[in-house]
């Protein structure tokens, strides 16, 4: 499920080259990560209603042996026989759910790898992303400024610290914003 998310990521990185917006190789790995947690969210789905399943067939298993038990001990041996064979029908569709169970399990560790993996990659491109324009004449100001005598050694760190958060905040907005519009697509807002 995850391989054509990771392919766009890698499509995004290769396609990094100098002359390309590091904001839109950026952008492309935000909406791949934004689809692999929306993926993740439906595997989790996925998950609980084969637990439901699941649950529900070993219920109806120990039904249909109880029932040919008691057919036995009354000695109904025709309802005995069809106890028995709902039993070994119960009991096939058990087997399949506990597979299928299982193999839904490991895929979704392997997504949440994966998914961890494609944030860790987002993070470090971004850490990495040349400054912005505006950053650059906050950058230039502060350098006028201290060569008009003004220390910005305590209010620069201040500064950064807001800005960090500040960018923060617009980033998970912006994330939040396309995960409610993904959401929106597939029927689920």
């Amino acid at each position: 499920m995850f391989e054509s998310l990771r392919a766009a990521i890698n499509a995004a990185l290769d396609a990094a080259t100098p002359d390309s917006d590091p904001r839109d190789v950026i952008g492309k790995m935000r909406e791949a990560v934004i689809e692999a947690r929306m993926s993740i969210e439906l595997m989790r789905e996925g998950v609980t209603k084969t637990e439901a399943r699941l649950a529900a067939e070993r219920r109806k298993l120990a039904d249909a042996k109880r029932r040919g038990r008691l057919a036995a001990g009354i000695q109904d041996t025709e309802t005995a026989e069809v106890a028995e064979r709902f039993a070994t029908k119960h009991g096939e569709r058990v087997k399949v759910l506990e597979d299928k169970l299982e193999a839904q399990q490991a895929e979704l560790m392997l997504a949440e790898r994966e998914y961890d993996e494609m944030k860790s990659q987002l993070v470090e491109q971004d850490r990495k992303r040349p400054e912005t324009q505006a950053s650059r004449r906050v950058e230039a100001a502060w350098r006028d400024l201290e060569a008009a005598g003004i220390s910005r050694s305590g209010a620069d760190e201040e500064t950064r610290r807001l800005k960090r958060e500040m960018e923060r905040a617009a980033r998970e907005a912006k994330a939040d914003q396309q995960l409610d519009e993904l959401k929106k697509k597939m029927g689920k807002g």
